[in-house]
């Protein structure tokens, strides 16, 4: 390969943890729990929303979306580690990397801008509860929701090519466990700070603008709970807003960290457990704060439950 072609041909090869063989034995039993795990919480959840008629309601309407994000996020990457780190192969197609790169930024983005509706349902629900229905109706959730994939495909769409096009000048090996944006940004041998200048200005609408949004947002919540009078009206307020608001503190600890500073401006070590902490914990605990935290969920896994014994022992 050579400098001018190098980005359209070839493996890469994902050096990952390799420096650690006995942290890989280790982190490959532990991800694989956990990765199955996210599988089986988030599975729940979708299932749950879409089987109960009382969760027929915008709230696990996004939800929905959110556990199907976080089930395509975790795919888009940790069957091609687990296999990477249970064996001496190391290497990922170039269609693979983009693939994974396309992905990771596109799956990324749509769950920023998701929970910021989110956000927007929540403020809804507490500051405008009579008005809820008729302003959160079927047509503005699902245009929402299409907002929000659209945007994120979209910033994936550019972010993508840019940064498999860089010239690598023959240099295949990727210190990450996959391929993500910063780590590929750090292979080219060329000055990056063109793209990363275009990295950070879109960051800034899809990681920092939802962000304010949410903040604001939950200003307005704040300020609507503090007036409320009764205790169990503000206990109420408190257990609907937790879960998204535990949620969106897991996800933007993480993403505001990576992303904002894209290139070799971050640690490569720290990188790697933030992206890790990002691509497999957060979308496990998603579905625990979910059902641990909110009745309703709750209430409808015991129907279902209840629903499925009383139906064997009919037969």
């Amino acid at each position: 390969m050579d400098g001018t072609n190098d980005s359209t041909q070839g493996n890469f090869i994902l050096l990952g943890f390799s420096d650690h063989p006995h942290l890989e034995r280790i982190l490959f039993v532990v991800i694989l729990i956990a990765y199955l795990l996210t599988l089986m919480g988030n599975t729940t959840i979708i299932l749950v929303s879409r089987l109960d008629p009382h969760l027929h309601t915008p709230m696990y309407f996004f939800l929905t979306h959110l556990s199907f994000l976080d089930l395509s996020f975790t795919t888009s990457s940790i069957p091609q580690l687990l296999y990477n780190l249970n064996g001496h192969d190391k290497t990922i197609s170039y269609t693979g990397c983009a693939i994974q790169l396309f992905l990771f930024l596109g799956l990324g983005g749509v769950e920023c801008l998701l929970l910021a509706v989110m956000a927007y349902d929540r403020f809804v629900a507490v500051c405008k509860p009579l008005h809820y229905l008729v302003i959160m109706n079927p047509h503005l959730c699902m245009g929402l929701v299409s907002l929000a994939w659209g945007c994120g495909v979209a910033n994936s769409l550019i972010m993508s090519p840019m940064t498999l096009w860089l010239p690598r000048c023959g240099y295949c090996k990727v210190d990450h466990f996959l391929c993500e944006m910063p780590a590929l940004i750090r292979m080219a041998c060329v000055n990056t700070a063109a793209i990363e200048g275009i990295a950070f200005i879109l960051a800034v609408g899809i990681v920092l603008s939802p962000l304010v949004f949410i903040l604001i947002s939950y200003g307005y919540i704040v300020r609507a709970v503090l007036s409320i009078q009764s205790s169990s009206g503000r206990h109420k307020v408190f257990n609907t807003c937790g879960s998204h608001l535990t949620v969106f503190s897991l996800f933007y600890g993480n993403i505001i960290y990576m992303y904002m500073q894209p290139g070799t401006s971050s640690s490569k070590d720290q990188g790697k457990f933030l992206t890790l902490f990002y691509n497999i914990v957060t979308p496990l605990l998603n579905p625990m704060i979910y059902t641990f935290r909110n009745k309703e969920v709750k209430g409808a896994l015991r129907r279902l439950v209840l629903g499925n014994l009383s139906l064997r022992k009919r037969l």
